[in-house]
């Protein structure tokens, strides 16, 4: 166990957090598929622990202020009495340039120092977390020994590292307050192996949630998680992402079976073998995830997969207040009733909504709800959560099953934060998760929308 002590060691080097980038999906090689029988039946999935997901009142806006705190030399004042901006403080030293040298070798041409390259990526879009400094050298390894090297050298030189991917973070994970290596894990993009009898597939840090559905769709497999478009499966891992599937299938550490680690010094380890059960020493692949870098650098995921749905269901209402929606959500969860998606909606939400697309939806608080199964159970579990609004407050209760219809409905969702800015043109987003017990979560937003009334935008 004496490798794990040194998980601690690069802590406190670098504040900053894993986090993965992707780019398009191009496979290095074929990988191996494993289907010894002709059929591709899954086996039943259980509801796994629920969370709800929350669009309105997750995100603030404020003024748009030019200048970045990135750098600083460009002699901007940050933080401050009043300021919004949590900024994260630094100091950089000189790059060694033997370690410049020999990070040239490894990489070869996968290696960086132009400054506007090492801005973006030290620089997290949408995110209140600034910088004051940003890294020395981008590195992008092709493969698991070359990310190890990397680490390795950068132990010997004490130079602190920031692993990187899909840049949708909005919790500065990618910022780099001490300079140093920032590792971009984007070219290790490969589907390694897929096991479609076992529904679990072995998969390159890098590749993004959206190409690896695009590749398990032929086989009647998905990745049951969606968070933001954009997101790669290493950085998934790191900061233990959710989506709005994880009422349903939980969320990243209920579907990660085994990681392949790179340690603070280089070594590389294994958390735990592909069976779905065991009980054998530590749990360390739950250790790993949603770690954010602290640990190591991941170069490889295993993860279980589930079978696309036969049929579902997309629903939406509207209720006079925040706290009768939150109260059917609540009642539906203890109803039995096995959701996969409910999204929450507050009035001024669907309102920038109306706005920015044309619209002319009810603007007070809305639910949406999506069930899946066979089109007998979707349908019997949307009427169950029919009765429920009903007996809440709750009116306009729409349906759709028709691809189409589906597709629009839950446009008005995805659009939401894009709605926003079409609402107020000159303000940025300040975008932020909030997490409470579903109990409270009426009085959350109740409480948070009376803060934002009476401090008003500055």
């Amino acid at each position: 166990m004496s490798n794990f002590s040194s998980w601690f060691f690069r802590l406190r080097y670098s504040s900053s957090k894993l986090f993965y980038r992707y780019r398009t999906l191009h496979n290095k090689y074929e990988p191996t598929v494993f289907n010894n029988h002709s059929s591709r039946n899954a086996r039943s999935t259980s509801l796994l622990p629920f969370a709800l997901a929350l669009s309105a009142g997750s995100f603030a806006l404020h003024p748009h202020f030019s200048p970045s705190f990135c750098d600083s030399d460009r002699g901007v004042n940050v933080g401050g009495k009043g300021s919004t901006q949590y900024v994260v403080k630094g100091s950089q030293k000189e790059f060694p340039r033997e370690l410049l040298e020999e990070l040239k070798i490894i990489c070869q041409d996968n290696i960086s120092v132009d400054y506007d390259e090492r801005y973006i990526h030290g620089k997290p879009q949408n995110s209140f977390h600034k910088a004051v400094n940003i890294p020395d050298v981008i590195v992008y390894p092709r493969s698991e020994e070359e990310v190890s090297k990397v680490v390795n050298l950068c132990n010997i030189h004490k130079v602190p590292i920031v692993p990187y991917g899909g840049a949708t973070s909005i919790e500065g994970h990618t910022l780099s307050p001490h300079g140093g290596v920032c590792i971009d894990m984007s070219l290790m993009k490969t589907v390694k192996a897929l096991h479609v009898d076992d529904m679990d597939v072995v998969v390159e840090p890098g590749i993004g949630w959206m190409e690896l559905n695009e590749y398990l769709e032929p086989y009647g497999l998905f990745f049951p998680l969606d968070p933001g478009p954009g997101a790669s499966i290493g950085g998934m891992c790191a900061t233990r992402c959710s989506g709005s599937l994880a009422v349903r299938y939980g969320t990243m550490r209920d579907n990660v079976i085994s990681l392949k680690v790179v340690l603070a010094n280089g070594d590389i380890v294994k958390t735990a073998s592909r069976a779905r059960k065991s009980a054998a020493g530590y749990d360390l692949t739950r250790l790993m995830i949603g770690s954010e870098g602290t640990l190591g650098l991941i170069t490889e995921v295993t993860l279980r997969l589930q079978k696309i749905p036969q049929h579902s269901v997309v629903a939406m209402c509207n209720f006079p207040s925040v706290k009768d929606a939150a109260d059917v959500a609540i009642a539906t969860m203890r109803s039995g009733v096995q959701v996969s998606r409910v999204e929450l909606l507050d009035e001024v939400q669907v309102k920038a909504i109306n706005i920015a697309n044309g619209k002319n939806l009810p603007e007070s608080p809305t639910l949406m709800f999506e069930f899946i199964g066979t089109e007998a159970y979707a349908r019997e579990q949307t009427q169950i959560v029919r009765k429920i609004v009903s007996e809440h407050n709750g009116s306009d209760f729409v349906f759709a099953e028709e691809p189409e219809a589906k597709k629009e409905l839950w446009k008005v969702r995805k659009e939401a934060l894009w709605a926003c800015f079409a609402m107020e043109p000159n303000l940025e987003a300040m975008i932020s998760d909030v997490c409470v017990p579903l109990s409270h979560l009426g009085d959350l937003i109740s409480r948070s929308k009376k803060e934002l009334d009476a401090s008003p935008l500055v």
